[in-house]
């Protein structure tokens, strides 16, 4: 493979992996474009719900036969440190993929690359070393608490990083001995395609990971069927909701993972220009399709102006263009749809009072007219209970306004229906603790942003989500607690 997008096309024969075999899709077909010229690279054919069916049989059938889960750990890890292997050596194609589906820059996802391998050899050090416990007896008995897979997980993950969401998923599912079938967004299927293939060349027993592209159709199929024992999901609220609803009524188990509305506070006695760099990366790294992105920012008063000149400066030197190119900072947005979101969300900030201090439109120039290309936007001047501020518009617009005090800022930040992350920008170390401990966000950040680790936990408050992924915790979701007695045990 090339490293020309433009040159990417994907045959009729793309085969899906359900269950046992690779298999051309019998559902809908889904038209591949890409964001950054709007040129159809591809037809995608997505799984049938027959084909949901019997991909989710084969997996209960190879997580109860198959004796994964019953392989000593260093074997589970085994085969996961070879998929990690693989996914490196298969670095420019996974790349390519991922930017010619999603239009994030070649350099985000070469990087993206290298972290879900990260990932995947974490969760397989996490499977071979992380121990069993024996509970302290309060008799004549021994009492160990043992962890066992779930059964079938379905991994339903979004189109901003499927690279990592996806890894951070499959990962620890399968380390914990469970099957997996991946649900990804119709606009990333290829690239979680090819990532999954590196587990099954890793020497994944088969039937244990099957990748289900299609719509909500194919969705609903997944989170309704009888063999599902748990469901990690990473998208919107509103569709959590409806899977939180199909699981309640089984007890099946639920992982989310959800939007943001995250805050960026800075204070006066901040480093102003270390801020105002946090501050737009924060938000304008990858187009502002992130969970975390920093789409609040609370400026003290006293140094609103100030401030706002630097941000505003920083925005100034972004560029936005081809992501192919190395001069590119950011891409497109993902898709045709997602920019039309985004601009529909700046003209209610308009209709509402907010000022436009930079962007607000679509960059002009001939490299533009084809993609989905929006820049980067910062509004001035609204109300705090405005719907642009309230509401998660996953794209580069950032919300700037003014405090006067720290608990002013504790309310605003607190102010939302969401608690992902928080961004908190001082040099007084003592106070910035204290508001970070009164902010409800899954994540706080002081004096840095963005700064992620597979070995910390990673979720949310209040409708940013239940649950959490990664670290050590992040692996034993996918398991459930066994106690097991032995009576006339002599200490």
């Amino acid at each position: 493979m090339t490293a020309d997008m433009t040159s990417l096309q994907l045959g009729d024969d793309l085969k899906l992996p359900l269950g046992k075999d690779w298999t051309t899709g019998e559902g809908a077909v889904f038209p591949l474009r890409n964001p950054a010229n709007g040129t159809l690279f591809g037809n995608l054919k997505t799984a049938s719900l027959p084909q949901v069916d019997q991909a989710i049989t084969v997996a209960a059938e190879a997580a109860r036969l198959s004796g994964w889960a019953r392989r000593a750990p260093h074997e589970r890890a085994t085969c996961l440190y070879k998929a990690a292997d693989l996914i490196r050596a298969r670095t420019e194609k996974l790349a390519l993929l991922q930017t010619t589906e999603n239009g994030k820059t070649l350099a985000e996802s070469t990087g993206q690359v290298a972290s879900a391998a990260g990932i995947v050899r974490y969760f397989a050090a996490v499977c071979e070393t992380l121990t069993e416990e024996i509970a302290p007896a309060r008799g004549n008995y021994l009492s160990a608490t043992l962890h066992e897979p779930f059964g079938v997980v379905a991994a339903i993950t979004p189109w901003n990083s499927p690279l990592t969401m996806a890894a951070q998923k499959i990962a620890p599912a399968i380390a914990a001995g469970n099957a997996v079938v991946l649900k990804p967004s119709e606009l990333t299927s290829v690239v979680s395609i090819e990532l999954c293939r590196c587990f099954m060349d890793a020497g994944l027993p088969p039937g244990l990971l099957s990748v289900l592209p299609g719509g909500a159709d194919v969705g609903n199929a997944i989170i309704k069927h009888a063999d599902i024992g748990m469901i990690s999901f990473t998208g919107g609220t509103e569709t959590a909701r409806r899977i939180a609803e199909a699981g309640a009524g089984r007890f099946v188990p639920c992982i989310f993972e959800l939007g943001g509305k995250s805050p960026n506070i800075v204070f006066a006695d901040a480093d102003l220009e270390a801020a105002a760099k946090g501050v737009s990366s924060a938000i304008f790294g990858s187009g502002g399709q992130s969970c975390v992105a920093g789409s609040r920012l609370f400026v003290e008063a006293s140094i609103y102006n100030a401030f706002m000149k630097l941000v505003i400066g920083e925005a100034r030197k972004i560029k936005v263009g081809d992501p192919m190119a190395k001069d590119s900072h950011i891409g497109p947005m993902a898709s045709f749809s997602q920019r039309e979101r985004i601009e529909k969300y700046v003209a209610i900030a308009r209709e509402d009072g907010g000022r436009i201090s930079i962007g607000g439109l679509r960059p002009e120039g001939a490299e533009y007219e084809k993609g989905a290309y929006y820049l980067p936007t910062i509004i001035e001047g609204l109300a705090h209970n405005s719907r642009v501020c309230q509401e998660e518009i996953f794209g580069s617009v950032l919300c700037a306004l003014p405090f006067t005090n720290t608990d002013d800022v504790i309310n605003l930040a607190n102010g939302t229906v969401f608690g992902l992350a928080c961004g908190i920008w001082s040099k007084d170390v003592t106070k910035a603790w204290q508001v970070g401990r009164a902010v409800q966000a899954g994540t706080v950040w002081i004096n840095t942003y963005k700064q992620l680790s597979i070995a910390a936990p990673f979720g949310g408050y209040k409708e940013s989500g239940l649950g959490r992924e990664k670290g050590l915790q992040g692996l034993r979701a996918y398991q459930q607690a066994k106690s097991l007695y032995l009576g006339g045990f002599q200490a």
